[in-house]
């Protein structure tokens, strides 16, 4: 289960995001951008939905104890190149 909650306003937009499995959980803070989450979302998504779909994206890569736990959205897309192209249809399943 993956919870996004915003805990800040301005630019950039911060969350806290909550992984859950099983017993285990793990906690990460995350910021990004207004013009970012447009852009990833084409504008037809919340950024908290965006978050949600890029921890979906990130899950099926690597174990929730490997995300860092702060981190800006830009940099997934260095430890992830292909990231951004396939995000689309991580939103589209939610």
């Amino acid at each position: 289960m993956i919870e996004v909650q915003r805990v800040g306003e301005g630019d950039p937009l911060d969350f806290e995001v909550v992984v859950r499995e099983g017993e285990s959980e793990t906690r990460h803070r995350v910021t990004m951008s207004d013009v970012k989450s447009k852009q990833l979302t084409a504008g037809k998504h919340t950024p908290e939905r965006c978050l949600e779909a890029a921890f979906r994206f990130l899950l099926d890569r690597e174990p929730k104890e490997s995300i860092l736990a702060r981190f800006d959205m830009s940099v997934i897309s260095r430890y992830f190149p292909e990231f951004e192209q396939e995000l689309p249809r991580y939103l589209s399943r939610l």
